[in-house]
């Protein structure tokens, strides 16, 4: 009788749900189904709910030009919807951005009425979703390095080698047939490294350029199209990933109206000439990340870490963001000056550090404290919320380090107006900062959480073996 109920007991325990661990691969989520809204509903509603990947290469608007490829194709296309209105009313777009992995579930639980994803997807089993005609036929996989450093043209040269991966990219999949082959012929498998979610395609293909990352796999078109803002890019066209794959979008599948319309535009549109003049414009000199941790940068790092992990932890940070900081303000040089104020490693103003007390900044050591004492402000008055996470946290407090906390609150205010995420700072709020003040501002976060993200990689040999200092968040 006691085995029995041990082993009633085993069988409740296997059924229990289990703790929350890092995605494996596995077989596809089948997902409970929302309400299809078809061309029908909606044109009553007069707005198409477009799920879009939150890549800034796909999807963005910077001070209301089109940066992303997919806006110039969904705007035309919400043209052409209106075109062939009958009742004159029209449609207007609603932009919803996702992560890539999230798009078509999001589209199955009934969250959009499309999906235009900008890069390669493939539907699974489980997703009830229909593809629409291609967008773009034939599109291979490049492997992106740096130039100067080797080429590859065959795969078996890349055994042991890691590749830097945004969550969802196409390249997953075929690095596992890859590993497969390799596995046979007894050679070490492809190690892949899943970037942080706060990276998107782009900032993966900036971090290689500034050496942080070695290799990554995209698609040619988004490999081609970044090349014109990351010229030390390198491709190796001879290397074959993968047969080449086809975008499309995506609706329900029981929307067979607005599959129809969208089959029926994309048969007409043309790509714009001029497509990538605001593109060019806007970026062409906002990507340019260094790598923080050559010789000379780590030497200076070294020197500096005790009073970054001394004002950092008396503020309870993690003393790599304040490095992440100042290696962006000041290139870790204590004697940093600039023309409008700011001086020292922190670059901080007298005004800023004597509101937290603070009447010195000239010595690397007050200069510190002010940075220090001013972030922990920011984030204690204006960011304290447990509904953010502590990388969403940092990124709020940096924006309004650079900007001012009211006029991050102010967007933070916009975004849940519109039914973006107020708590989440990369690819929501960051929208409308694009949107209302330019890209200069979410290029500054973006690179210091870069810069945190390399020296997190190398924490281990970065801190002391015998006294580590503040957990990694």
């Amino acid at each position: 009788m006691i085995r029995s109920s041990m082993l009633f007991a085993l069988c409740l325990t296997l059924l229990l749900p289990l703790p929350a661990m890092a995605r494996l691969a596995g077989p596809p989520e089948v997902l409970a189904s929302g309400k299809v809204r078809d061309l029908a509903e909606i044109r009553s509603s007069r707005v198409l709910r477009v799920l879009v990947n939150q890549s800034r290469n796909s999807s963005g608007e910077v001070k209301g030009q089109p940066i992303g490829v997919e806006y110039h194709r969904l705007r035309a296309f919400e043209q052409y919807l209106n075109g062939h209105a009958r009742d004159g009313q029209e449609i207007s777009l609603k932009i919803i951005p996702k992560a890539k992995d999230q798009l078509l579930g999001a589209l199955q639980r009934g969250e959009g009425d499309l999906v235009a994803p900008g890069e390669l997807l493939e539907a699974q089993p489980g997703h009830a979703v229909s593809s629409s005609d291609p967008i773009a036929s034939n599109v291979p996989l490049l492997l992106v390095g740096i130039k100067g450093e080797r080429r590859y043209t065959r795969p078996e040269q890349l055994s042991g080698k890691t590749l830097t991966l945004t969550t969802g990219s196409a390249a997953g999949d075929a690095v596992s047939q890859i590993n497969q082959r390799l596995a046979l012929r007894k050679l070490a498998p492809i190690k892949i490294e899943w970037v942080d979610p706060s990276l998107a395609v782009e900032d993966v293909l900036e971090m290689v350029q500034g050496g942080i990352f070695h290799l990554t796999i995209v698609e040619q078109p988004i490999a081609e199209r970044w090349s014109k803002i990351l010229p030390k890019l390198r491709f190796d066209r001879q290397l074959k990933i993968s047969d080449p794959g086809e975008e499309h979008w995506f609706v329900r599948r029981d929307a067979s109206m607005l599959r129809a319309s969208i089959d029926r535009f994309l048969k007409t549109y043309k790509t714009p000439a001029d497509q990538d003049v605001a593109f060019l414009r806007t970026y062409r000199r906002q990507y340019q990340v260094h790598y923080p941790l050559a010789r000379a940068d780590r030497q200076r790092l070294e020197k500096l870490r005790p009073v970054l992990q001394k004002h950092a932890g008396e503020q309870g940070m993690d003393w790599l963001n304040l490095a992440a900081l100042a290696f962006k303000e000041s290139a870790l040089q204590p004697n940093a000056k600039s023309g409008s104020g700011p001086t020292g490693l922190m670059q901080i103003t007298p005004s800023a550090a004597q509101r937290v007390g603070v009447s010195n900044i000239q010595s690397v050591d007050s200069n510190v404290q002010a940075g220090a004492k001013y972030l922990a402000m920011i984030r204690r008055k204006f960011f304290s919320s447990p509904k953010l996470n502590e990388r969403e946290r940092m990124a709020f407090v940096l924006a309004a380090y650079n900007m001012g906390p009211e006029r991050v609150q102010g967007m933070r205010n916009e975004a849940r107006r519109r039914g973006l995420n107020p708590n989440q700072w990369f690819f929501q709020v960051e929208r409308i900062a694009m949107e209302q003040v330019g890209v200069g501002a979410v290029s500054y976060v973006n690179s210091v959480n870069k810069y945190y993200l390399a020296f997190d990689r190398e924490r281990d040999s970065l801190e002391p073996r015998e006294r580590k200092v503040v957990s990694r968040k």
